[in-house]
């Protein structure tokens, strides 16, 4: 696969950042194997600098986002949240996000970063309100986790259709 098929297929699984997908092309890999791949991926962004990850981090959109304000998201963003309920909030939902996401930003200096693949939006309400208690270097190590996580989910879902 040339570098632009290649760009224009997995440029998107790390969140606006295509740099990830630029950096994994050429890395001697089974291109159709999702697991390795999604494992050369993760192994780029963990191994980066640190504000390089950060930028990244800082990429992702604010859960429920969306449903408080017109902002861009991600055709990934979108069907995710979606897929979670998340754009099926209750208003008491919809301003507990937006507390949390306030509160989150303010601590952390990112936004909240969560594969919701699989999760509903009462549970990822609840691990968000856990993660508020977190300090500063365990917060951006579970964040890190969860973009490798989102990225993984993506690179199946590309290879797996």
């Amino acid at each position: 696969m040339d570098k632009a098929a290649f760009m224009a297929k997995f440029g998107a699984v790390f969140e606006h950042s295509p740099w990830v997908a630029d950096a994994v092309y050429g890395m001697p890999a089974e291109l159709s194997d999702d697991a390795s791949l999604a494992a050369q991926f993760e192994s780029v962004f963990l191994a980066s600098d640190p504000a390089l990850q950060l930028s990244t981090l800082k990429a992702h959109p604010q859960l429920a986002c969306a449903l408080a304000a017109p902002v861009e998201l991600t055709p990934d963003s979108i069907r995710e949240q979606s897929d979670a309920g998340i754009d099926q909030c209750t208003v008491a939902e919809l301003a507990e996000f937006s507390r949390l996401n306030t509160d989150y930003n303010e601590k952390f200096g990112f936004p909240f970063i969560i594969a919701v693949k699989g999760r509903t939006r009462q549970e990822i309400l609840k691990i968000f309100r856990e993660r508020l208690d977190n300090d500063l270097k365990l917060e951006f190590q579970t964040a890190l986790q969860q973009a490798c996580r989102i990225a993984r989910f993506r690179i199946m879902d590309i290879i797996n259709g």
